[in-house]
């Protein structure tokens, strides 16, 4: 399957405002309109759509940016200040939220221990998902995997060592190993197709609620970020070492409802692949790191706290509206052409 280039290059529209604080973002971007105050930003919710839809804005101009906002405004001081309020009120949520945290290897033993009465929502989608689960989890999910290891790379020039050269190993296997047409957010894309949803970038943004965004918006704080380099590489531990099982019932739900080859390929490379990641993950760039900076255990284990706690966030918001028959999304998506009206 070839994708159209403009569904993997253009830039997507800015979204829609979730309340105040993201209107005057976005107002900024667009029009130059005044930022919003400390006050603000202090009323809001750190979990909540506002804050977390604000902060995408500013985060998504270090990646492909926005149609109509210039590039300037990466580096704009006004922005940069409002986004380093609304870190602080997410971060020290998070810190608070996961202050009985694990130690490092007590963290990574837990991720590797599979429930044998799992009721994630990778298990609902094996044992019962039907086709319009698939498709919400996949637009869902959009919000990042079609940017899938860019947050990441931010993390390489603040390692050494082992940790270094085992992050790069894997990454290079997130772009396809010098393939452009194996790189996994391409793969994702064509996914996306296969299940008849619009792969271009950012489409998904506006109907993905604030469980989505925190989680998306989690990678980029921790890899902009130089001190919080310890919990980036936490972070991507719990990514490569969860991903292989569930990977393993969501290609296996995809195949019980026909979705198509290209559905199931992006599935499938994680198994396999992100099996081999996982140990060059634990034992090269944690082990690394920790060899290096031993200071940074607390911060891996954060990165693991924070990442596992917005996860299940997200999972318990999209399970609770499944379990009761309803979408999971803050918009339907069309329908998927030639099906019934």
């Amino acid at each position: 399957m070839t994708l159209l280039p403009t569904a993997v290059t253009a830039r997507p529209e800015a979204p829609e405002a979730r309340g105040e604080v993201s209107r005057m973002v976005r107002s900024r971007l667009l029009d130059g309109g005044r930022l919003p105050l400390a006050a603000d930003i202090a009323r809001s919710s750190p979990y909540g759509e506002d804050l977390q839809l604000a902060l995408h804005l500013c985060y998504e101009l270090h990646y492909r940016g926005f149609a109509g906002v210039p590039d300037t405004l990466e580096w704009d001081p006004g922005l940069l200040r409002v986004r380093a309020l609304m870190e602080h009120r997410f971060e020290s949520a998070l810190r608070h939220d996961c202050r009985h945290r694990a130690g490092v290897d007590e963290a990574l033993a837990a991720l590797l221990v599979e429930p044998v009465d799992g009721t994630g929502v990778s298990h609902f989608l094996a044992s019962s998902g039907e086709p319009w689960h698939l498709r919400e989890y996949v637009a869902l999910r959009s919000v990042h995997q079609l940017r899938e290891a860019d947050p990441h790379l931010w993390v390489i020039p603040r390692l050494t060592g082992r940790a270094k050269a085992a992050m790069v190993a894997v990454e290079y296997d997130e772009y396809g190993c010098g393939r452009p047409e194996r790189m996994h957010s391409l793969l994702y894309a064509e996914l996306m197709s296969d299940l008849g949803l619009d792969p271009s970038y950012g489409r998904h943004v506006d109907v993905a609620g604030a469980e989505v965004l925190a989680a998306s918006n989690l990678m980029s704080m921790f890899g902009l970020h130089r001190r919080l380099r310890g919990a980036l590489v936490g972070h991507f531990a719990v990514v490569e070492t969860t991903s292989p099982p569930a990977a393993a019932r969501i290609a296996a739900a995809l195949r019980r409802t026909g979705a198509g080859p290209a559905a199931e390929r992006y599935y499938e490379e994680h198994v396999e692949a992100d099996a081999v990641h996982e140990q060059l993950v634990r034992r090269e760039v944690v082990g690394g790191l920790l060899d290096d900076e031993p200071d940074l255990a607390d911060d891996i284990a954060f990165g693991i706290a924070a990442t596992s706690f917005l996860e299940d966030r997200l999972g318990d918001r999209v399970l609770d509206a499944w379990s009761r028959g309803e979408s999971a999304l803050r918009a339907p998506l069309p329908r998927p052409s030639g099906s019934e009206p």
